[in-house]
C-alpha cells in the first residue's frame, strides 16, 4: 500500500503547479518532499534584490554533455536542489530538455555570457553579442526570463562597461532577475562599479579548504561593497584535488562526522556565508565532467545537498579549515586579466593551463 501511494506520488511530480516562493524556500524540494528527507527542504536562501530568493548551493553542469547536463538537473531536483549553474552551449541545451519535464519554477537559472576571449572586440561589439545570447538563450531555453545572469572576465575595461550596460538595461525590461559577475578581482569590480547602476549581487569564483576563508582578501573587497562570493571549486579546480580530499585535517573531520571529505569542502564553505556550485561528483577535469546512469550521479547530489543541512562543523573544525594554507589556489583562476601567471607553468599555475585552454571550448572556461 505504501509503495504504490509512493509510486503515485512520484509520478504526478511533474504535473504540480508550484508557487515559485515557496519553492525556492525549500530550493525544489516541494517537487518531490514526501521521498526526500528533511535536510533537502532546508537549503537557505538569499535574496539577490527585488525579493528574488536565490538558492544557496547550485548544480555546476561544467563540461557534461547535453544529455549529462539533463540527466544531472533531473536529479538533482530529485536531490532538493532546484538552483542549475550552466554555460551557453551544450550545457544550456540540456537544461532546455529537462526544462520541458519540468516546471519552470521549478528551477532558478544561472547562466553566463560567453567570453570574448580570443576576440578583439570593440565595446560596441562586445555588446551587441550580450544582445544576441540573451535572445538565443531564452529562445533555446523557452523562458522569458533568467533568474540570475553574470558577465565574464574580460582585461578591456571598456568592455565590462559597454557589456553591463546590455545586461543593466536587459534587467529593467524584465529579462533577468538577478546580475552577477565571473572571476572579477579587485581591479575589475572598480571598473565596473564606476559606471554601473545596478552593482552586481556576486562574484563567482573559485574557493575551497586551503585559500582561507577570505580567497585572499577577495572575499571581503567584494562584501565591503555590497557583493556576496559564489563559489565553485570546493574540493579542488580544474580537477579534485587529492591533497585537499586526502589532507589528514579534512580526513578527521570528515571522519567525526560520518561524512566524507568532499562533504565537509561544501559545508565549510556555506557555513562560511558563502553560496556554492557544486559538481555531481568528483569525476571531472578541465573542459571535463560526469553524470552517469549508474546511480554515481545520483548519490554524489544527495551527498552534496545532505552537506548543507545535514550535519555542521564545530567552530573549533571551521577555525583549523579556515587556518590552512594548503593546497592553495587562485580565486580567479581562469582570468589571465587578474592572474597573470595564468599560461606560465609557474606557481600559480601549475597545469599550464594557457596550452590547455587553446584547446577547450569556451564553454567549459570557469
Amino acid at each position: 500500500m505504501r509503495l504504490s501511494i509512493l509510486l503515485a506520488l512520484t509520478r504526478s511530480t511533474c504535473s504540480l503547479k508550484l508557487e515559485r516562493r515557496a519553492l525556492l524556500r525549500g530550493s525544489g524540494a516541494a517537487l518531490a518532499a514526501p521521498l526526500l528527507p528533511a535536510y533537502a527542504s532546508s537549503i537557505p536562501t538569499w535574496d539577490v534584490g527585488n525579493g528574488i530568493k536565490m538558492p544557496t548551493l547550485a548544480l555546476n553542469t561544467v563540461g557534461l554533455s547535453a544529455e549529462a547536463s539533463e540527466r544531472a538537473v533531473k536529479l538533482a531536483v530529485e536531490a532538493g536542489i532546484a538552483h542549475v549553474d550552466f554555460h551557453p552551449g551544450i550545457e544550456r541545451d540540456g537544461v532546455a530538455n529537462a526544462l520541458r519535464s519540468l516546471p519552470r519554477d521549478a528551477l532558478f537559472l544561472t547562466t553566463k555570457v560567453r567570453s570574448p576571449q580570443g576576440q578583439t572586440l570593440t565595446p560596441v561589439q562586445a555588446a551587441d553579442l550580450v544582445k544576441r545570447q540573451l535572445d538565443e538563450d531564452r529562445k533555446i531555453l523557452g523562458v522569458d526570463k533568467v533568474d540570475l545572469w553574470m558577465l565574464r572576465e574580460t582585461p578591456n575595461c571598456e568592455v565590462i562597461q559597454a557589456q553591463w550596460r546590455v545586461l543593466e538595461d536587459a534587467q529593467s525590461a524584465g529579462v533577468m532577475d538577478a546580475l552577477g559577475v565571473v572571476n572579477y578581482c579587485e581591479k575589475q569590480l572598480d571598473c565596473l562599479l564606476k559606471t554601473a547602476r545596478v552593482k552586481p549581487c556576486l562574484d563567482y569564483y573559485c574557493l575551497h579548504p586551503g585559500m582561507g576563508s577570505d580567497a585572499h582578501g577577495l572575499r571581503s573587497y567584494a562584501a565591503k561593497r555590497g557583493i556576496k562570493t559564489f563559489a565553485y571549486g570546493a574540493i579542488g579546480e580544474p580537477g579534485p584535488s587529492r591533497a585537499l580530499l586526502e589532507g589528514e585535517v579534512l580526513t578527521r573531520i570528515a571522519k567525526a562526522h560520518n561524512v566524507s571529505p568532499a562533504q565537509v569542502a561544501v559545508r565549510w564553505l556555506l557555513q562560511n556565508g558563502n553560496a556554492v556550485s557544486a559538481r555531481p561528483t568528483a569525476e571531472f577535469g578541465l573542459g571535463t565532467s560526469a553524470c552517469r546512469s549508474d546511480g554515481s550521479c545520483a548519490s554524489g547530489l544527495r551527498d552534496r545537498a545532505f552537506a548543507v543541512m545535514g550535519f555542521a562543523l564545530t567552530a573549533a573544525e571551521m577555525r583549523e579549515i579556515d587556518a590552512l594554507a594548503a593546497p592553495d589556489n587562485v580565486p580567479c583562476l581562469f582570468s589571465k586579466a587578474c592572474n597573470p601567471d595564468l599560461g606560465t607553468g609557474s606557481a600559480t599555475d601549475p597545469l599550464n593551463l594557457n596550452s590547455v585552454l587553446q584547446g577547450a571550448s569556451a564553454r567549459v572556461r570557469t
